[in-house]
């Protein structure tokens, strides 16, 4: 099992650097556009490295005085940071070879998306619609945009460059071309220019079948060579935002590809976003409407024979927000437990039916509540882990079943409670556990349980 401390711990040293200049506009940016997606924490950890970034000069220091600077632990760091990684802000490097000693981190700071590359990404700008609302969108859209130049009313008088300069003799060129000249051109090794390097987040490969969606497309109607860098960028992220299966994409991209076998990424956008709205009726996507992707299902053509396997096969064909409307009785999901599934769906790009097995245990676990910090601990480890099916999901869970509950009994007692018992769990989760002392609370929980399996009990026919 992986833990923070063992990827980092306080004595740990690092440095920070920078991928290019930062600017002043940067912080306008991370602060209104940014921090509605990765959170006040992320954004702190984020100036506090800038910051660091001119106070140390290259210089070494321990994560502990980092710790002391933000007074915060270094779970909450790591945390963070990681948040910081998957939105492409920033860079982690470390050394290889470090031995018993200290190990030595590089945090690379990248600067943010501009304001255009921003609102016109496809995916970052739908989520931050999401986020705060038509009105503040349109506000931010209007405040990170200027005026345009009228074509029609003014015209170029700006000169060009051999316009004011002249060139030095050429005499002089081929005197000093096989001279100093060309080893003061070079730049030593080990160095490399400052500047301002384009930067963008990634999305992993896995998060649609490429494979697929190659095997049913005719060579003849889309080349391969249509799928540019970009286009499969593009298909990767408008597939996990829009959760468009690999058949549904080989009929979009037909149907927007041109005579001359070029794939305008816009013309993508609008035809998958027609899509959307017909499939599902709704004009922006949500997270938790998706359901598990059809290559990461193993019930898909089984019949379940146990329990466990109707669960698993429940799990795989409900959404998250359906999920949690089922387990209230029919009564909407409160906005914070929504946002809540929103984040770990996001930042720890975790899959739909894997986040059903993470509420489906976290209610069984923590009297029917969505406890953040709980929901966040294990979402973290299982996507270090790289849970991608219900099944690993449930069979860690079966593995990890004691520690998680010792993260429950420390949450318990940080919050003072009286009592401190472990609570049934579902049959899949099923092991050696010590008895609770209350009988009531066991029977309770068992009374959940039965109910949660009425309740979800209209989808196992599904």
């Amino acid at each position: 099992m992986e833990h923070h401390w063992k990827e980092l711990i306080p004595v740990d040293r690092y440095t920070v650097r920078s991928n290019g200049v930062l600017h002043d506009f940067d912080r306008k940016v991370l602060t209104l556009l940014y921090q509605p997606l990765i959170g006040y924490r992320a954004l702190c950890l984020y100036m506090t490295l800038w910051s660091e970034l001119e106070l140390l000069s290259e210089k070494e220091t321990t994560h502990h005085s980092l710790m002391a600077l933000m007074q915060c632990n270094l779970k909450e760091i790591y945390e963070e940071r990681l948040k910081l990684e998957g939105i492409g802000l920033l860079k982690t490097y470390v050394n290889i070879e470090h031995g018993d000693e200290p190990k030595l981190f590089i945090y690379e700071l990248q600067p943010p998306l501009a304001p255009e590359q921003f609102f016109t990404d496809g995916m970052l700008n739908v989520f931050l619609y999401n986020r705060i609302g038509k009105h503040k969108f349109q506000q931010l859209k209007q405040f990170f945009s200027t005026s345009a130049i009228d074509q029609t009313k003014f015209s170029s008088v700006t000169r060009s460059f051999h316009d004011v300069f002249a060139s030095v003799h050429i005499e002089q060129m081929v005197a000093n071309i096989h001279g100093e000249m060309q080893e003061d051109l070079q730049l030593a090794d080990g160095y490399e220019y400052v500047g301002r390097k384009e930067n963008t987040y990634h999305l992993d490969d896995d998060v649609f079948d490429f494979e697929l969606f190659f095997a049913g497309l005719s060579k003849h109607m889309v080349p391969r060579r249509a799928i540019t860098a970009k286009v499969k960028e593009a298909i990767k992220k408008l597939a996990f935002l829009y959760g468009v299966g690999p058949l549904d994409m080989q009929k979009i991209v037909m149907s927007v590809i041109d005579p001359s076998y070029h794939i305008d990424i816009d013309a993508l956008r609008k035809a998958v976003h027609e899509w959307y709205e017909f499939e599902r009726g709704d004009s922006l996507p949500n997270l938790s409407l998706r359901v598990q992707p059809l290559p990461y299902r193993t019930m898909t053509n089984v019949e379940p024979k146990t329990k466990e396997e109707q669960l698993m096969k429940q799990l795989e064909t409900i959404s998250p927000r359906q999920l949690l409307i089922e387990i209230s009785g029919g009564a909407e999901p409160s906005m914070s437990d929504l946002q809540l599934i929103e984040d770990i769906m996001f930042q720890q790009k975790l899959l739909p039916g894997v986040v059903n097995v993470l509420i489906y245990y976290v209610m069984l676990r923590t009297n029917m509540k969505l406890s953040k910090k709980y929901v966040e601990k294990i979402a973290s480890h299982w996507a270090r882990k790289k849970v991608r099916t219900v099944k690993e999901a449930m069979e860690l869970a079966k593995q990890e079943a004691k520690t998680y509950q010792s993260w429950a009994d420390e949450k318990s007692k940080r919050t003072n409670r009286r009592t401190v018992r472990k609570e049934l769990l579902p049959e899949w989760l099923n092991m050696d556990y010590s008895q609770s002392d209350e009988q009531d609370n066991e029977v309770d929980i068992e009374e959940k349980r039965r109910e949660l399996e009425e309740r979800l009990k209209k989808y196992r026919d599904e």
